[in-house]
């Protein structure tokens, strides 16, 4: 260690321990060396847009320790570097996250900050629905992006909504971003929106049983969706033409589970969405689109009713009593 001076070399071995120690990344940073940096510049107090320079700054003796305690704490524990920081970026913003939610990394950041042309106009945005907040930044980027819009955020899961509720008070948003504890669209009434974005769990089965150990940090809830990952989409699929204006339109986020949805659907002309920073698995629908296929939404979800299927091992009593097929204790990501 007493070859370690610089903050460069530092990041540098961190990476290298990483790689080393063959660690999974995709909670914020896709590889090595900006995970290490990420920790490194947390453990030495400075931001995110670091000057080139300070990377051939020395550090003090307790620095070096902090930052080498962080290191080996990711390697020993293959928690995400954000659950050890407890900040996340989404949409140019910052969270605060824990392992009650998903780490915030849907390309859908993307479409908000591009305030979802050309489907939606910004002063036809004046009612939007988060549907599986997590830890609320789905939500409080579309308050930020839609300055004159109410959002409602909803999430069945109390602990997430904790998170959430930190997060609108961070972001001074309390006035315009509401929370509603709801399994899906259960409790938002006869409510109607212009826009309906959501991140719900779309893991299947079998994925879930693959995922690497940085992912079983994460609650099972915000993940697991089934043997096909697509017990909660059939569900907010066939309630959500109830819930739209008639110019609204529904931006989902399936992921792995976008070629399974195809399958189950052949005749939905589901809109996949092309992203500049890299991301998949996000389809749009128009509420003229959701009414003319009601039909085949409704006969997917009834062909679908059966016990909970949640593929996972460990679940909270609270949650677990809350839980309709399918359905996720927390977002995220993921947004919860």
């Amino acid at each position: 260690m007493n070859s370690l001076i610089t903050v460069r070399d530092f990041i540098r071995w961190g990476a290298s321990r990483f790689g080393e120690a063959e660690l999974a990344f995709g909670h914020g940073t896709d590889n090595a060396l900006d995970e290490s940096a990420a920790l490194v510049v947390y453990a030495l107090h400075l931001g995110a847009n670091l000057p080139e320079d300070y990377l051939d700054a020395a550090l003090t003796e307790s620095e070096r320790k902090e930052v080498t305690r962080l290191i080996e704490l990711r390697i020993a524990t293959r928690k995400p570097a954000a659950y050890l920081t407890h900040e996340a970026w989404f949409a140019g913003l910052t969270f605060y996250v824990d392992e009650r939610v998903l780490v915030p990394r849907s390309p859908i950041a993307e479409l908000i900050t591009g305030r979802f042309a050309p489907w939606v106009r910004p002063d036809r945005a004046g009612e939007i629905l988060d549907l599986c907040t997590g830890s609320g930044c789905i939500a409080i980027a579309c308050a930020h992006e839609f300055p004159d819009a109410h959002v409602l955020a909803t999430d069945i899961s109390r602990d997430a909504l904790s998170v959430a509720r930190e997060n609108i008070d961070r972001h001074g948003l309390g006035q315009r971003v509401q929370l509603l504890k709801s399994n899906l669209f259960e409790g938002i009434d006869n409510r109607r929106f212009d826009l309906i974005v959501s991140n719900p769990p779309y893991v299947p089965r079998m994925e879930m049983q693959q995922l690497p150990d940085e992912f079983r940090h994460e609650p099972v809830l915000g993940l697991s969706a089934g043997e096909d990952g697509l017990d909660v989409v059939v569900r907010l699929l066939k309630d959500a033409s109830s819930h739209l204006t008639d110019e609204g339109i529904l931006v989902v986020e399936v992921g792995c589970s976008q070629q399974a949805l195809i399958d189950r659907y052949p005749a939905v002309p589901f809109l996949w969405l092309e992203f500049e920073h890299g991301g998949e698995g996000v389809f749009l629908l128009e509420q003229a689109q959701l009414r003319e296929h009601q039909r085949d939404f409704d006969r997917v979800a009834t062909q679908r009713v059966g016990p909970p299927d949640t593929g996972a091992k460990h679940i909270d009593h609270e949650r677990e009593g809350n839980l309709n097929p399918g359905v996720r204790g927390t977002g995220g990501s993921g947004d919860l």
